[in-house]
């Protein structure tokens, strides 16, 4: 989940129920909503849901996800999608690079959710209107595969398997400079930049991260890797690269790019999960995007 508004609870603002204490930090937000969104499950505090009567504790990590803030009706699209598996409980899509995956400000008719509901128009509504049959997902300038629930009963199993890290993600990224040793682990912990809303940081108050990385192939001044997610925080890959000194080629935020068509060379290749019915495990594989080929090919040249 992608929050929004991240707070923490000083001593003074102690044992106020939790739907005062938004209703006076978010002051946008009227109460109605604020109800709306603790029911829901986009208010978290230290990353769970809670009761509006819940009073706050200092140093509570409050986490608000305003996606539902807006008003706003899915509005179906035709768009071509790449279904790379099907049946009646589960969906997995190859998205492209510079698709956002679900309506957002700024982003109303143009993402995913409306091509997958002009698809098939039934899909779990665990997390909402705006994010139906959303178990995770990545980035707008990431491409690659997406898992999507069509029943609520295959996204809580989904979901679940993801919180348990067996959910098998592995990623193909392209990185500045060139990485030394052959393999290596990132555990440092994630939360939104204080200074900057758009971005995401390691600070020692963020949640639990960890990736690994293996590297494929080096260039003269860049290095390709796979990466292997253990955790999935937002921008947790970006994030983790940037900041062992190895930002991904095309990022412009965490990078030192400028914004390009492309976005980041990062491709989420392989998932692999257990089937919420048949208890099978499954598998998919990717190829690399057009762009990420040419480049590679490219860098081979030189």
């Amino acid at each position: 989940m992608e929050n929004d508004f991240e707070y923490v609870v000083k001593h003074s603002d102690e044992l106020i129920r939790i739907d005062k204490f938004i209703s006076n930090i978010a002051k946008e937000l009227s109460r109605s909503l604020i109800q709306k969104l603790l029911s829901e499950g986009h208010i978290l505090v230290n990353g769970s849901v809670v009761k509006s009567s819940y009073k706050v504790k200092k140093n509570d990590l409050i986490e608000i996800d305003k996606i539902d803030v807006f008003d706003y009706t899915i509005v179906p699209k035709e768009m071509s999608l790449d279904i790379v598996y099907e049946d009646d409980d589960l969906l997995v899509v190859n998205k492209p690079s510079g698709l956002v995956v679900h309506p957002a400000p700024g982003h109303y008719d143009d993402t995913l959710i409306n091509g997958l509901m002009f698809y098939i128009n039934s899909l779990s509504d665990i997390n909402g209107e705006l994010r139906p049959g959303i178990v995770h997902r990545i980035d707008k300038d990431t491409s690659g595969l997406l898992m999507v629930a069509k029943t609520n009963y295959a996204h809580n199993i989904l979901a679940d398997e993801l919180r348990h890290k067996k959910t098998k993600r592995e990623y193909i990224a392209l990185v500045e400079g060139v990485i030394k040793n052959k393999r290596g682990k990132i555990n440092a912990p994630i939360a939104r930049d204080t200074k900057n809303r758009l971005k995401m940081a390691v600070l020692s108050r963020g949640k639990t991260a960890v990736t690994h990385f293996e590297v494929l192939e080096t260039f003269k001044d860049m290095t390709l890797i796979k990466c292997i997610l253990e955790t999935g925080r937002t921008h947790q890959i970006r994030v983790h690269m940037s900041y062992i000194g190895h930002p991904l080629v095309g990022d412009y935020i965490y990078g030192n790019a400028k914004n390009n068509e492309f976005g980041q060379f990062l491709h989420a290749k392989t998932l692999g999960f257990t089937h919420p019915r048949t208890n099978e495990y499954m598998e998919f594989d990717s190829e690399l995007p057009q762009e990420f080929k040419e480049k590679l090919n490219e860098l081979r040249k030189k």
